[in-house]
């Protein structure tokens, strides 16, 4: 095997259309552009959301609210859920995405109270709720706020 001998299986690739070759190629003269127009010109076209002129859809609707860039995007887990791991474990945000709990990191983690706990664990996050810290401790184990 060369490198000139490499071709893509048969099929994979359809063949580019190849306009202005001719009026019987069914795409010659004006080549599927029609006649005139700012779309049939080089260059042309219109932006993305443009209708002409009329009031674009996004202005019509109404506006409401405001994004915080500045908010922390934290990922909830619940009390419950740390019942998999064993006594004594320190629990970290990296020990709960390689547990499959935690999908992305994001800004942190933050423990919430529900669900049972009968295990002491140590638990080191970004965020607890007060329920939660009351509930791991109870078991004995404590809340480390990173």
């Amino acid at each position: 095997m060369r490198l000139h001998e490499l071709h893509p299986a048969p099929g994979s690739r359809p063949r580019a259309t190849r306009v202005g070759r001719g009026i019987g190629s069914g795409l010659g003269k004006t080549s599927g552009r029609g006649h005139k127009g700012q779309k049939a010109r080089s260059g042309g076209g219109v932006r993305r959301g443009f209708e002409g002129g009329q009031m674009p859809l996004t202005r019509r609707l109404p506006k409401r609210g405001f994004t915080n860039i500045f908010a922390r995007k934290l990922v909830p887990i619940n009390v419950g859920e740390l019942e998999r791991f064993e006594a004594e474990t320190v629990v970290t945000p990296e020990l709960l995405h390689d547990a499959g709990l935690v999908k992305q990191a994001r800004d942190g983690v933050k423990i919430l109270g529900d669900g049972e706990l009968t295990k002491k664990l140590t638990v080191k996050v970004q965020a607890a709720s007060r329920k939660a810290i009351e509930k791991i401790e109870a078991a004995g184990g404590k809340v480390e706020v990173m």
